[in-house]
């Protein structure tokens, strides 16, 4: 909603504009009246609409045409007054005042216009009749008033639906090229009003809709009448006594007609939509700062909305998402979050259907990666029918440096970059922490390879997402390289050059960086061949104090372990020094990686539960 309105009243010499103004200010008919009134603020608490309310008053007679073009453009809404008595001025109000409105103002950024009838005192005659044809010619006149300033008749009404004109604006709701897209609008306010996601808002559902929207209690009686009016006019617009989108989308039809577009319009503004049924930037994207260093995660309240959700559309209860459920759990968003690719990026059931560890680890990933798609989708999915706005979803970590310096960390999402040369098995690595060996990597569509996956993994019993992203280490510029928690080098065991390439990457670019660095071994199925480089894996890692390199092979069976030791590292960079050689230690950190494929149907559980 609008912070202020300002109301500009234009007219033909001598209608009474300068009284209008006078007349509502003092409550009484002006003596002596000026050429022009001083532009007027009236204070938000004592309006109707409790806004700041400016009044501007024009005359030809001491301002210049070019004058009159501003202030045209800075009104939210214009007064156009014309004499009851007076015939010139109503016609002028078609062959000059709305042209001259439409032509400063396009199509696409008209101003809503009250016609306003003064002097009505002189005629007991109303000119409503010739009025009305003017108004079904022009849209965006909004309505006509017949008031007099003399008597104080319709006085405080002009400039109240003056007011409204701008605050609960008609041509939104009313137009036929714009009724679909408030249709849309309402429709999605509907759905994501409907918690048991049966298509009825039943009683309790409305009764929350209500206090959210009005914060006002809906009283029995008054939610039974509001029913019967329904039945009466819609055949289907009540079901199992419950209210149905159709009729639904019929009470906002009835509001309308019947002029009260302020019951509409707060469900809109309530939902965040903007005066051309748009959802505000404000509302979309509140601003969070993210300093550097630092990182973005869901809070509790952002995990639980986004599980509450899963449970939502999971129909039948299977812990996971097939397409038809995925599509309506994102049918009040304009697109859907993710690529085709995020079933290549998350865990998956035997039918590539998102289980619910693979989607609350894909809104870890997209909060870690790109906060503000997060933010917009709470907006879209309704996370602000319950809270004040998405920031109490988001939690933006501390430095890492601090981190280091206190030897622990309350993170939950890890970075961890792979980094090696085209065909030393990067793919097969990403997929693994999936679970997914070779043969499955085998079938996967080449065009909806992911540049990122990412799983669960538990650390000395604390869950933990690692997420793994593939990098391309050619460039000088080191920081895609180094923006993350953890660096894995992998090289080709089978390919002697493929060493040669990584650890040039750890020379140029990780030597300084301080990150864990581990060195990965890919297709360890096969026999050693000689690296062509001057020193061997072995020898590279322990002149430069790294872990020895680790075998990792995806044939058959996967090594699981290298995911819970890249973890760790991530997690306690601080003890990369006292850890690197020690195997045990590695050994003893990975020992929740068995059960990582079961947390997600632990998540499921407790949702349900909750």
């Amino acid at each position: 909603m609008r912070k202020d309105v300002r109301i500009l009243l234009v007219g033909e010499p001598g209608v009474g504009k300068t009284s209008l103004i006078l007349s509502l200010v003092s409550e009484e008919f002006p003596v002596e009246v000026p050429a022009k009134a001083e532009e007027i603020t009236i204070p938000a608490d004592v309006t109707p609409e409790k806004v700041p309310t400016h009044i501007v008053d024009f005359s030809s007679q001491e301002q210049e045409d070019s004058q009159l073009v501003e202030e045209i453009i800075k009104a939210h809404v214009i007064c156009t007054v014309y004499a009851v008595d007076d015939e010139e001025s109503i016609q002028k109000i078609k062959t000059y005042w709305l042209p001259l409105i439409r032509q400063v103002m396009p199509d696409d950024n008209s101003r809503p216009v009250i016609l306003v009838g003064n002097k009505s005192d002189i005629l007991e005659v109303s000119s409503m009749e010739t009025i009305l044809p003017i108004m079904n010619e022009y849209a965006e006149v909004e309505t006509c008033v017949e008031c007099s300033a003399k008597t104080l008749k319709n006085i405080s009404e002009v400039f109240y639906y003056a007011q409204k004109a701008v605050l609960h604006p008609t041509a939104p709701l009313y137009l036929p090229e714009e009724k679909e897209r408030c249709r849309q609008a309402l429709t999605r306010i509907f759905r994501i009003c409907d918690q048991d996601n049966d298509d009825i808002q039943n009683d309790r559902e409305i009764y929350q809709f209500q206090r959210r929207c009005f914060n006002v209690p809906l009283q029995p009686q008054a939610l039974e009448d509001v029913k019967a009016v329904v039945r009466k006019h819609i055949t289907d617009g009540v079901a199992r006594d419950g209210i149905t989108l159709k009729g639904f989308l019929f009470l906002h039809t009835l509001f309308v007609q019947r002029g009260r577009h302020e019951t509409t319009w707060t469900v809109l503004r309530k939902f965040g939509y903007d005066d051309n049924l748009e959802l505000c930037i404000e509302y979309m994207r509140p601003h969070l700062r993210v300093p550097l260093d630092c990182s973005t995660e869901l809070t509790h309240q952002g995990y639980h909305f986004f599980a509450s959700l899963f449970q939502k559309f999971d129909e039948d209860k299977d812990g996971c998402l097939s397409l038809h459920e995925m599509n309506n759990l994102f049918s009040t968003c304009p697109i859907m979050p993710w690529g085709p690719d995020v079933h290549n990026a998350v865990c998956t059931n035997a039918q590539g259907w998102i289980t619910i560890g693979g989607y609350m680890a894909q809104w870890a990933l997209t909060t870690h990666t790109d906060v503000s798609k997060t933010l917009e989708h709470l907006a879209y999915l309704g996370y602000m029918y319950e809270h004040d706005n998405q920031l109490s979803a988001i939690h933006v970590t501390r430095e890492k440096k601090i981190d280091l310096q206190r030897k622990q960390t309350s993170r939950n999402v890890f970075q961890c970059n792979v980094i090696g040369m085209k065909n030393v098995g990067k793919t097969s690595f990403l997929q693994g922490i999936l679970g997914r060996n070779l043969k499955y990597v085998a079938t996967l569509n080449r065009e909806h390879l992911p540049a990122y996956t990412v799983n669960l993994l538990s650390v000395y019993g604390q869950d933990k997402y690692l997420v793994l992203h593939e990098v391309d280490a050619s460039t000088e510029d080191n920081t895609s390289v180094t923006n993350c928690d953890v660096v894995a080098l992998l090289y080709d065991v089978t390919n002697p050059r493929s060493f040669e390439f990584i650890a040039d990457v750890y020379l140029r670019l990780l030597a300084t960086s301080g990150l864990p660095v581990l060195i990965v071994a890919c297709k360890a199925e096969h026999n050693d061949r000689v690296q062509d480089y001057q020193l061997q894996p072995a020898q590279f890692c322990h002149k430069h104090g790294l872990p020895q390199p680790h075998l990792f092979t995806c044939v058959d069976k996967l090594t699981r372990d290298v995911y819970s030791r890249l973890a760790t590292m991530a997690v306690y960079p601080h003890l990369r020094g006292s850890l690197q050689g020690n195997t045990a230690l590695w050994i003893k950190a990975g020992v929740g990686i068995s059960i990582a494929a079961g947390l997600g149907f632990l998540i499921f559980r407790y949702v349900r539960q909750r």
